[in-house]
C-alpha cells in the first residue's frame, strides 16, 4: 500500500543505481535524549508467575491497565550510548539515508539476515540494488544499546527521543565513522518500530523526509493476541538474557515467536529458527506505552509507504483486516495530511 504526495510524486524506493557490494560498520553513538516519560506505580515481576499475572492484567478486556498504573510524568534529559550498524554502497554514501527501527522481539539484525545468501536482507537490497545508505540501531534497552530501568525509563517516548537525536546527527554529519551529512532521512520501521517512526514525525514535525511503515496499521484491538501469544517469561530466566534486570520480558518458546510473527504455511522454517535464536527482550515500559503518539494525526507531507501483511505480526495485523478493510488506505485517511494522496498498492 502506498501513500504518496500529490505534487510532485517521487518513488520512495525507486531504482537509483546498481552496486556490486557494500561497506558496513558497527558504531557506538552517544545521543542526547529528551523525553517526557510516564511514571508507573508498579513492582517489576521477579518470576514467571508474576510475569503471567502482568500479562493477564495487561490484556484484560475493558480494562486500561496503563492508566491504572500511571502516577504522573517526568522529564528525561540524558545521554545514552546507542549501538548501530551503518552500511553504504561500495560507490560511496547516498544523499538519502534510511534509518531503520526494529520491532519488539528483535534487534537491528532484523534488517540484515544472512541465511540463504542474504536472500532475506533488507539492507543488502537497499545498499546494493537501490544505492541507499542505511543506519540500523538497537532500541534503547535492547541488544547492545544502553539498558535502563524496565518500566519508568525504557518507554516508547524515550525511544522516540533517541530516534529524533539520531536523525539530527545523521543530518548534520556528527556521527563518527560516517563520512558525510545526509540531505534526506527516510524512516523505516517494523511493527513497534513503525509506531516509533510514525510518532517521531508527530512529536517532531519535519524530522522525516519519508516513512516506510511495515507491519503497521491503526487497528490496535489485536494487542492482546500478541501479548498472550508471546508466552512471555522473565528475560533473565533465559541464559542469553541473564544480565537483563527484572522487568524485561522475552518469548518463552518457539511457538510464541511463531504465533506473533509467522503466517501459517508461508514462511521458511530456517527463519523461525533464526528468530528464536536471535530474539531479544522487551521492556515492560515499552508495552505500557507501545502506542507512542501513533493515535495523533501525522503532519508529514512527504511520501509514505505502508506494507501490511494479511496474516503475520499479531500486534498490528491480523487476517481479519482483509475482510474488514478491503480498502485499507481509506481507513488511514484521517491519520495523514490532506496533501497525501492515498492509493491501493500491490
Amino acid at each position: 500500500m502506498f501513500f504518496t504526495p500529490s505534487l510532485p510524486a517521487w518513488a520512495l524506493l525507486a531504482l537509483a543505481s546498481l552496486s556490486s557490494a557494500r561497506r558496513c560498520t558497527d558504531l557506538t553513538v552517544e545521543v542526547p535524549v529528551v523525553a517526557r516519560n510516564a511514571f508507573f506505580n508498579i513492582r517489576a515481576p521477579t518470576n514467571n508467575i508474576e510475569v503471567t499475572d502482568f500479562i493477564l492484567n495487561y490484556t484484560r478486556q475493558g480494562y486500561n491497565f496503563t492508566n491504572d498504573l500511571l502516577q504522573g510524568y517526568s522529564q528525561w534529559n540524558k545521554a545514552y550510548n546507542v549501538f548501530a550498524t551503518y552500511c553504504e554502497p561500495d560507490k560511496g554514501p547516498s544523499d538519502t539515508v534510511q534509518l531503520l527501527t526494529h520491532g519488539i522481539g528483535f534487534d537491528r539484525g532484523y534488517w540484515d539476515v544472512d541465511i540463504n545468501d542474504f536472500n532475506y536482507s533488507y539492507t543488502q537490497v537497499a545498499n546494493d540494488e537501490y544505492g541507499y545508505s542505511t543506519f540500523a540501531w538497537d532500541r534503547l534497552g535492547i541488544g547492545r544499546s544502553e539498558h535502563g530501568h524496565a518500566f519508568n525509563e525504557i518507554q516508547s517516548f524515550l525511544e522516540i527521543g533517541a530516534l529524533n537525536a539520531l536523525t539530527q546527527q545523521l543530518r548534520n554529519g556528527s556521527i563518527k565513522g560516517i563520512s558525510k551529512s545526509f540531505n534526506k532521512v527516510v524512516h523505516v520501521g517494523h511493527s513497534f518500530g513503525s509506531i516509533l517512526s510514525y510518532s517521531l514525525e508527530v512529536l517532531h514535525p519535519n524530522a522525516s523526509d519519508g516513512l516506510v511503515l511495515t507491519g503497521f496499521s491503526h487497528v490496535s484491538e489485536y494487542k492482546p493476541y500478541f501479548a498472550l501469544g508471546s508466552n512471555f517469561v522473565l528475560a533473565k530466566s533465559l541464559e542469553p538474557f541473564k544480565d537483563y534486570e527484572d522487568g524485561y520480558l522475552a518469548n518463552g518458546s518457539p511457538s510464541g515467536v511463531q504465533t506473533d510473527y509467522f503466517a501459517t504455511g508461508s514462511f521458511d522454517p530456517a527463519l523461525l529458527d533464526l528468530a528464536v535464536k536471535w530474539g531479544k527482550p522487551v521492556a515492560i515500559g515499552e508495552l505500557l506505552t507501545f502506542a507512542g503518539a501513533s493515535t495523533e494525526p501525522n503532519p508529514l507531507k512527504g511520501p509514505v509507504m505502508i506494507i501490511t501483511g494479511g496474516e503475520s505480526d499479531s500486534l498490528l495485523v491480523k487476517p481479519e483486516l482483509k475482510s474488514r478493510y478491503t480498502d485499507i488506505p481509506q481507513n488511514e485517511t484521517s491519520h495523514f495530511a490532506e496533501e497525501i494522496a492515498l492509493r491501493q498498492g500491490l
